[in-house]
């Protein structure tokens, strides 16, 4: 008989681990792993990275989870390798070659590389590759594709805000182009890198991603599993980040104990404030943030708001806020 399997011992986490997904696994794996090693109750990702990808995946749990739709929405930027000469049917190396071209390096000046760098700034019409997790009728884009199905796909409207193009050699010295780019949400870094290289007339495929950056949180600030996993369980739950870490493109407003309740059971605030559309509300006694907002007219009106029990927990779990769980806001609920 096989002995039982231990059940794990869930409990509240609240907060943001910046993880630095590996690459082969899934958005979904990566975060179902961090969160049995953090125990945790509830969590959920800001987006998907690709399994091909790498970097930057903000992990929200418990009260944070709120406040996930702020980094989906964010700009984000990538390092990425597009791979000249050859064009594949999945616009990465994980596709066969469907075509291919001779690449001189020598006409790949820095006067073309310029021109196609600017081609592709500002506003773009993207059309979303058949290997995507974009539905049409109900279905994934690339269950069609896997079926050996080409649907009809519409092109969509994306911003590249910031595009850096530089020709560079990889190990069998192939010519290839490193893209540093920032976008909006929605834009496909794959099929950047194919319409890339069709403006330079040879094709191109990506053979490395990295999200480097989303919404101002950095790789540099990341944990990778491994770490997470040599970690003590004490030195695990220090890395989760604070659920208003994702707010800090916010205005912050602090609120007496009185309008912090009143704020907290969803009443609108009046104040000495200037209009704002995303505004992260905190109490004063305890320092304990209550929710997002935001100010029109001189009123605070709230958006969306922690309950009571998250904010005792938060407070709870912060050593120097513990024995502030049970005064202020919390007891004029």
């Amino acid at each position: 008989m096989h002995a039982p399997r231990t059940r794990v011992q869930r409990r509240p986490v609240h907060g943001v681990l910046l993880l630095d997904k590996p690459l082969g696994l899934s958005s979904n794996d990566a975060l179902q792993k961090a969160k049995w090693l953090l125990r945790a109750e509830k969590a959920g990702h800001t987006g998907t990275l690709d399994p091909l990808a790498t970097g930057v995946l903000p992990l929200c749990f418990g009260a944070a989870t709120k406040f996930s739709q702020l980094q989906l929405d964010a700009a984000k930027t990538y390092e990425a390798i597009a791979l000249l000469g050859a064009t594949t049917t999945t616009g990465d190396a994980e596709g066969d070659v469907v075509q291919r071209c001779d690449v001189d390096p020598a006409q790949i000046t820095p006067e073309r590389l310029g021109a196609v760098q600017q081609q592709f700034t500002g506003p773009i019409r993207q059309v979303p590759p058949m290997h995507s997790a974009l539905k049409k009728d109900g279905k994934a884009l690339y269950e069609y594709a896997r079926a050996g199905v080409t649907v009809e796909r519409e092109a969509r409207d994306v911003v590249i805000h910031a595009l850096k193009l530089t020709l560079v050699q990889t190990d069998q010295a192939q010519p290839a182009i490193k893209i540093i780019v920032t976008c909006s949400k929605g834009t496909y870094i794959r099929t950047l890198g194919e319409d890339i290289g069709a403006a330079l007339g040879c094709g191109a495929h990506l053979t490395f991603l990295r999200r480097i950056d989303t919404g101002g949180l950095g790789v540099e600030r990341c944990v990778t599993l491994a770490q997470l996993e040599a970690m003590p369980e004490a030195e695990r739950l220090a890395s989760v980040e604070p659920p208003e870490s994702l707010l800090a493109q916010h205005m912050r407003v602090t609120l007496d104990g009185e309008n912090a309740a009143r704020f907290l059971s969803g009443v609108r605030r009046r104040g000495n404030w200037p209009d704002a559309s995303a505004v992260a509300v905190f109490g004063e006694n305890p320092p304990a943030l209550l929710g997002v907002g935001h100010i029109v007219g001189g009123e605070l009106v709230p958006d969306r708001l922690l309950s009571p029990l998250e904010i005792q927990q938060i407070l709870e779990s912060s050593p120097h806020s513990a024995s502030m769980a049970h005064s202020g806001i919390l007891e004029k609920l």
